[in-house]
């Protein structure tokens, strides 16, 4: 990063109150635009700026483009600038009543973007409130399944998570205070959505939404030391072909999670919940786990209930696949 460029992206107060935003956590170009007043095209130049001086990164979301404050080294490798030049807004904001002044004013319209995030997420609940609770009936309570897969993982930090069909952010929120960075990942706009209501009081540079489907993961390789497939396995056509992308993204010595429904037999969950599998055995989830460069290591039932729900934990190891060939 060229300091001059930095400098110069810094030297105006529409972009100052951009990156004081984004400090805060990840925003749509359109509400960074509803809370400075201006313009979306005007708002978006500006954060072109930012972004080209490496104090701000882009990502798009269907016909969404969201906007974070840029965490981590530069694309050239070079230590990131950005939290000293955070640090200096925030020092600013103490020094500066005027700068204050207008900073208030965006944190009152950023509340209110918040609140409707809220309200938005609220209202997906109620239209779909009666299809969980549907299902939820048959199994063990959510707060059951959440202590048993807790105490599966153990104490430890999950370092880097990946949680994979993340829906309404739950997993990651539960998870993110153990976890060194999360990304919550979901194919649906709607869910994605959802999560960000739930997740948006975390540290942004803590979590991190991504659009994608689990077959084909928008991720490098290696890159997890902890991934988690949550009541989402049961929904792929090819499980194997979202356990080979699990395991392309898990670091050697990383591990997966998956909590499921065991094999049963409730035919009704494919019309009226889309479920492509009825849960899974035992040997059947061990044999998917092989095939795919895990190595099955525990596995735990919850059982009070007409579905029994499975969690199946498994390391990474890079002799797995040369188990089964």
């Amino acid at each position: 990063m060229h300091i001059e460029t930095l400098f110069r992206a810094l030297a105006d107060p529409t972009r100052l109150r951009i990156l004081r935003l984004l400090d805060s956590m990840e925003l749509a170009v359109g509400e960074v635009a509803q809370v400075l007043g201006q313009s979306q095209p005007r708002v978006s130049r500006h954060i072109g700026i930012l972004c080209d001086a490496g104090l701000a990164e882009r990502r798009r979301e269907g016909s969404w483009t969201f906007v974070r404050a840029r965490s981590g080294s530069t694309p050239g490798g070079e230590p990131s600038l950005v939290p000293h030049a955070l640090r200096l807004l925030e020092e600013a904001e103490n020094a500066d009543r005027e700068f204050a002044e207008v900073r208030e004013d965006d944190r009152r319209k950023l509340a209110e973007i918040l609140e409707a995030r809220e309200s938005e997420a609220q209202a997906y609940f109620s239209r779909h409130a009666h299809e969980w609770d549907e299902l939820r009936r048959l199994h063990s309570s959510d707060e059951a399944i959440e202590s048993a897969l807790a105490e599966a993982l153990g104490e430890a930090s999950l370092g880097r998570l990946l949680d994979i069909g993340t829906g309404t952010g739950r997993m990651a929120e539960l998870f993110a205070r153990r976890a060194d960075h999360v990304v919550a990942l979901d194919k649906s706009f709607a869910m994605l959505r959802v999560a960000r209501a739930k997740l948006q009081t975390l540290p942004a540079e803590q979590v991190e939404l991504v659009q994608g489907d689990f077959a084909s993961l928008p991720l490098p390789p290696a890159s997890f030391d902890t991934v988690l497939f949550h009541q989402v396995l049961h929904f792929a056509q090819v499980p194997r072909a979202a356990l080979d992308e699990a395991a392309r993204v898990t670091r050697p010595g990383g591990r997966i999670a998956i909590v499921d429904f065991a094999a049963h037999q409730h035919e009704e969950l494919r019309e009226r919940h889309a479920h492509a599998w009825l849960g899974f055995t035992d040997d059947k989830m061990h044999q998917l786990l092989l095939e795919a460069g895990f190595s099955p290591c525990e596995t735990r039932a919850l059982e009070d209930g007409e579905l029994v729900v499975k969690i199946w934990i498994a390391e990474r190891d890079n002799e797995a696949r040369k188990a089964v060939s």
